[in-house]
C-alpha cells in the first residue's frame, strides 16, 4: 500500500540535512551552555549560530530571537509577557476570530483577570479588514495580535497594512506566524511587526522547539522564573538539539524558498484542479490566491470530514480535518464558521497540506482514491439521497 503524507500543516518531516546537523550534538552536545568550560562553550556557540540562522529567516537581529519550546509557548509568552510589561498603558487587546487556540485561550484567561479583548470578524475568505483594526483601537489598547497566515484555510492576512496602523498609533503588534515562517518570505521590518511566533516543525525542523522574535526595545516580562538564559527572558536549560535543528531548518528554508514555493504551489494547484474536476459539490476555503502555497482546504458537501480522513488513512493517505489541535473534537472549526460557511457544510471540511517531500505521484494517488470514497460516503447520506431523488 502506498503511503502519502499530506498533513504538513500539523507537522513536517525533518529534513535530512537537519538530522545531519543534529547528530554531533546528540553525541557531544551535553555541555551546559551557561558554563564557561570548553564543553559549555561548544553548546553556547552552537546556540548563537542557530540564533543567527533563525533571525536571518525573518530578517531580524540575532538578539531579537528568543528560543521557546514551541509556537504555542511563543504565542503565550508574547501575549502574556508583553501585556504584563505594559499594563500601565491599558488592558485592551485586539485580535481576530480565527486565531489559533494558543492565542485565543490565553486571551480568554486574561479576560477572566479583567482584560478587555476585541475579536474582529473576517470576510468569507478569512481576511481581517485593517480598517476594523483601526476602528477598534482605544486609548487603553496595548496590543494587536493577528496571525500572519491561517494554517487551516491558508489565507495570508494583510499584516503590513495592520502593522502600519499599529505603528502610527504606538501599539505593539504581535503576529502568530507559525504557519507562515519558513513557508513564505517574511521581513519583520517591512511588515512592521513587534513580535512574531515561529515553530520549527512547520518548516522541516524538529518538533518541540520554537522561537519568538521580539523587536529590540519592546519590553516583555518572563512568565517562567529561574535562571538568566535567553537574555533573562526565558529561564531553563536550553534545548540544544532542538535549537541547532531549528537553526539549520531555517537556513535551508531561506536558501530553498523559491524552489519550495514553486514546487508545493504547483502540487497544490494540481490536486485542487483534479478534485474539482472529479467530485461535485466541493468548495475551496480561504483566499483564492493570497494563501499558503501548500494549503488546500475544502468543504465536501453531504459528508463528514472525519469520515474522509479515516477512509483515506486506510489507503495510506494522511490528511487533516482542520487544525491538529482540534482534530479530536467533533465540533465544526471556529475558523470555517467565522467565514460564514453553513454549519452542516463545515462538517465536511478536509485539509490537504503539501510539503517539500510530496510528488506528482502522491497527487495522482490521492486523485485515484478520493472520488470513490466520497461517493461511498454520500451513498450513506440521507441528505445526499434526498437531493438525488429531487433531481
Amino acid at each position: 500500500m502506498e503511503k502519502v503524507y499530506m498533513d504538513n500543516a500539523s507537522g513536517t518531516p525533518v529534513h535530512p540535512k537537519v538530522m545531519e546537523a543534529i547528530m554531533p550534538f546528540l553525541k557531544d552536545g551535553f555541555g551546559n551552555p551557561s558554563n564557561l568550560h570548553q564543553f559549555g562553550r561548544i553548546s553556547s556557540d552552537a546556540i548563537q549560530a542557530a540564533r543567527g540562522q533563525v533571525a536571518n529567516l525573518v530578517h531580524a537581529k540575532p538578539n531579537e530571537i528568543i528560543f521557546t519550546s514551541s509556537g504555542t509557548e511563543a504565542n503565550n509568552f508574547a501575549i502574556k509577557g508583553i501585556l504584563a510589561a505594559h499594563k500601565k498603558k491599558g488592558n485592551h487587546i485586539i485580535t481576530s476570530q480565527i486565531e489559533h487556540f494558543s492565542v485565543l485561550n490565553p486571551l480568554k484567561s486574561l479576560e477572566k483577570s479583567g482584560c478587555e479583548v476585541t475579536y474582529l470578524p473576517v470576510d468569507k475568505y478569512g481576511v481581517v479588514n485593517p480598517d476594523d483594526v483601526k476602528k477598534a483601537i482605544k486609548p487603553t489598547t496595548t496590543m494587536v495580535s493577528v496571525m500572519y497566515a491561517n494554517g487551516e484555510i491558508g489565507t495570508i492576512e494583510p499584516i503590513k497594512e495592520i502593522g502600519t496602523i499599529t505603528g502610527e498609533k504606538g501599539i505593539i503588534f504581535h503576529t502568530d506566524a507559525v504557519a507562515a515562517a519558513g513557508n513564505v518570505p517574511i521581513d519583520v521590518s517591512d511588515v512592521h511587526v513587534d513580535a512574531l511566533s515561529m515553530s520549527a516543525n512547520q518548516f522541516n525542523g524538529p518538533p518541540g522547539i520554537g522561537a519568538l522574535y521580539l523587536r529590540e526595545g519592546v519590553r516583555i516580562l518572563p512568565f517562567m522564573d529561574g535562571g538568566v538564559q535567553e537574555g533573562g527572558r526565558r529561564a531553563g536549560t536550553e534545548n540544544i538539539i532542538g535549537i541547532v535543528g531549528m537553526g539549520k531548518a531555517a537556513e535551508l528554508a531561506k536558501l530553498e524558498m523559491p524552489q519550495r514555493l514553486s514546487k508545493v504551489q504547483g502540487l497544490r494547484n494540481q490536486l485542487r484542479d483534479g478534485i474539482l474536476k472529479n467530485i461535485n459539490h466541493v468548495y475551496v476555503n480561504g483566499h483564492p490566491t493570497n494563501r499558503l502555497p501548500g494549503n488546500l482546504s475544502l468543504c465536501i458537501e453531504y459528508i463528514e470530514g472525519e469520515s474522509v480522513l479515516l477512509f483515506l488513512d486506510m489507503q495510506g493517505i494522511a490528511i487533516s480535518s482542520g487544525s491538529a489541535c482540534t482534530s479530536r473534537s467533533l465540533k465544526a472549526s471556529h475558523v470555517i464558521m467565522a467565514t460564514g460557511v453553513d454549519a452542516a457544510l463545515a462538517q465536511g471540511t478536509v485539509l490537504f497540506s503539501m510539503g517539500i517531500n510530496n510528488s506528482d505521484a502522491d497527487v495522482e494517488y490521492v486523485l485515484e482514491k478520493l472520488p470513490p470514497i466520497v461517493e461511498r460516503l454520500r451513498q450513506m447520506s440521507p441528505l445526499y439521497n434526498q437531493k438525488q431523488m429531487k433531481n
